[in-house]
């Protein structure tokens, strides 16, 4: 979160920058693990990890192709996903047998 923040507000740290690639792994990477409960442990990394390499492409191909790319768009555009992502994992979540 706080390499979203630095990369927000336009810091000149030179953190900003890892800070900030960790940020678009790590958030949709944790909203896709969260929805993959039922797999293995390194399944589910490997998967969660290939899941945001693809979901930050996607939204980066799709800035392009309408021509609206900014960094900042690109950010709150993977925030917004991963949210809604873990959102929707959280909300429809199945219950255990018993």
């Amino acid at each position: 979160m706080f390499g979203a923040l630095l990369a927000l507000v336009d810091s000149g740290s030179a953190l900003r920058g890892p800070l900030t690639l960790f940020f678009l792994l790590a958030a949709p990477a944790t909203a896709i693990a969260a929805a993959l409960r039922g797999l293995e442990p390194f399944g589910r990394t490997l998967a969660a990890i290939a899941g945001a390499v693809v979901l930050n492409m996607l939204v980066a191909q799709g800035m392009l192709a309408v021509h609206r790319w900014s960094v900042h768009g690109g950010i709150i555009a993977v925030t917004v996903i991963s949210c809604a992502l873990l959102l929707l994992s959280c909300v429809t979540v199945k219950p255990t047998k018993r």
